[in-house]
């Protein structure tokens, strides 16, 4: 990562708070397990990461957002670190606060919920979906505004669909990662980006809309 400032920390509080919450969740799960290096799955399941059967069938649904802070070891945290300080700074200029985290927790929520319904036996964890979330909402922003923007929507789009088409090949290369939070992180988020983008007090529309679909989603188990 590049050099972190002062004001740096000041300018970008949210993004520099959420990593710090990864953290402070992996070093919990590290004392927990003894293994700095990576996690088991049981071990994860008992500290709040997804499995199906949990959530629905006992109602711990406060799953879906534990296991958002969550990592399987120490090269998936990282990874999922680098790309929320690559995606949260601009996420930070482009959106007000209560913007961002909503994008960040209700995608999050969303892609973990995509994720039972496709895999419901499987231990689930990571920030995927809500980051993929984020990069959908910028996304959301660059093309509602890409006439204002001009190239430089263009270039944003450009890169954004270079980095969506290599995050896929690599999900489907490695049959750990879970490729369906991703999908609906990135899908729910460029719908609330898009959105809100021009009209920011829509805000309560996309929540109410996120709210809906956890409840079709409580319906279908």
């Amino acid at each position: 990562m590049a050099k972190i400032l002062p004001n740096d920390l000041m300018r970008f509080k949210l993004t520099y708070s959420l990593i710090a919450l990864n953290l402070f969740f992996y070093i919990v799960s590290f004392l927990y397990s003894g293994n700095f290096i990576d996690q088991t799955a049981e071990d994860l399941a008992k500290l709040g990461a997804i499995f199906g059967p949990f959530v629905v069938a006992d109602n711990e649904w406060w799953r879906l957002i534990s296991a958002m802070f969550l990592h399987g070891g120490m090269t998936h945290l990282l990874m999922n670190m680098f790309s929320l300080y690559i995606i949260g700074r601009p996420m930070e200029l482009y959106f007000p606060t209560r913007h961002y985290l909503a994008f960040y927790i209700l995608t999050g929520i969303i892609g973990g919920m995509l994720s039972i319904y496709i895999h419901p036996l499987s231990v689930s964890i990571g920030a995927s979906g809500a980051i993929f979330g984020l990069f959908g909402a910028l996304a959301g922003y660059f093309l509602a505004f890409r006439h204002e923007l001009g190239t430089h929507s263009k270039d944003f789009m450009r890169d954004f669909g270079l980095i969506i088409a290599i995050n896929i090949l690599i999900g489907f290369g490695i049959p750990s990662i879970d490729v369906s939070a991703h999908a609906g992180g990135l899908i729910s988020g460029f719908i609330g980006g898009y959105m809100t983008a021009r009209h920011l007090e829509r805000l309560w529309i996309f929540i109410l809309l996120s709210m809906l679909s956890m409840l079709i989603f409580y319906q279908l188990y």
